[in-house]
């Protein structure tokens, strides 16, 4: 029997616990079994609150997953720490969010579950609370000891990986080094070979100024920093080209040519992925000893509860873990 998939919903008081209790409403089936980890406090008020018929199951540990039935939801208890309301997150929850976290990376790692699917998390009420927190991204990495994660966000007409993740934008320039940028780009390139199978990736990759720096007069990044790690990885015969403008990069007769886009920061790469394809993105965490996969929204606070919330981007999302778990298959190029 093939390994469960597990799915954090994240942030109790937002919609993850509503698009969770739709998919096992509607017997949603990614293709393997799953569960959830989550209070069943939170579960069985969200269900009443959003009238739906779902017998929420305990189960002892991942290997008692059952396989999908429509109306059920398999999951480990996990205490949320608080008395959740829909819509009004607090930080007595952070501490137990980031354990049911913590638990569900330590499962996948010691190979009990084929693959991580994650929720979103409230981050505002996690640092409130005196946890520093940037995002999954760089949780999830730090507890397997990865220095280096790379997000990915993948949709059907795209797949675009950052070269830095949740930074304030003036501090992006010293982080866009030849080091960060090269490492990115060897493990976009080796993980769309091993987790994509795609036998030989085509890379493009922005430049960080205007006009990739114009030759140096809009800025010197692209010549110093970015431009030497393209071409250190050329020379060990990577399909790597760049750095282009990032306002002509992402037209469609590129994006038939690219197999994946590396952008120098956040809002540069993903208000084009999400513009194109948004509700059929998904969040994937390269360079890690695991699969790990996201929905590409935030907790909606103003959604939860109210049967308002669209779990599509959630269903997304582990179908695309389902396929890129080791005993998955391929998922195709876009």
């Amino acid at each position: 029997m093939s390994r469960p998939l597990v799915i954090t919903p994240g942030e109790p008081a937002g919609i993850g616990p509503d698009i969770v209790l739709q998919l096992a409403a509607a017997g949603f089936d990614p293709g393997c079994r799953w569960f959830v980890v989550a209070d069943p406090a939170v579960l069985t008020q969200r269900a009443n609150q959003l009238d739906l018929a779902v017998h929420c199951d305990a189960i002892g540990s991942p290997l008692d997953a059952p396989p999908p039935r429509q109306g059920v939801l398999p999951f480990v208890p996990h205490e949320a720490g608080a008395v959740v309301i829909a819509g009004q997150p607090q930080t007595a929850t952070a501490a137990h969010v980031l354990a049911a976290l913590r638990l569900a990376v330590d499962w996948v790692a010691a190979g009990q579950c084929s693959a991580l699917v994650t929720g979103p998390i409230q981050k505002s009420i996690i640092n409130e609370a005196g946890i520093p927190f940037s995002g999954h991204t760089e949780a999830v990495a730090r507890q397997l000891g990865d220095d280096l994660p790379v997000m990915m966000l993948a949709g059907p007409t795209l797949r675009v990986a950052l070269a830095t993740t949740h930074l304030p934008l003036s501090a992006v320039p010293k982080a866009v080094t030849r080091a960060t940028v090269e490492a990115v780009i060897r493990t976009v390139d080796r993980d769309l070979r091993s987790r994509f199978r795609i036998s030989a990736p085509r890379i493009r990759v922005a430049g960080l100024n205007p006009h990739a720096g114009e030759a140096g007069h809009l800025g010197t990044e692209d010549m110093t920093e970015i431009q030497p790690a393209i071409e250190a990885c050329q020379r060990d015969g990577l399909n790597v080209t760049g750095p282009y403008p990032a306002d002509t990069l992402f037209n469609a007769s590129l994006r038939e040519q690219t197999d994946a886009f590396v952008a120098m920061y956040h809002d540069q790469g993903l208000p084009v992925v999400k513009a194109l394809d948004f509700g059929d993105v998904v969040n994937v965490t390269l360079g890690l000893p695991i699969v790990r996969t996201s929905v590409d929204h935030g907790t909606a606070l103003d959604k939860a509860g109210t049967g308002a919330a669209d779990p599509h981007s959630l269903s997304v999302a582990m179908r695309l873990a389902a396929q890129l778990a080791p005993t998955g298959s391929a998922m195709s190029a876009p």
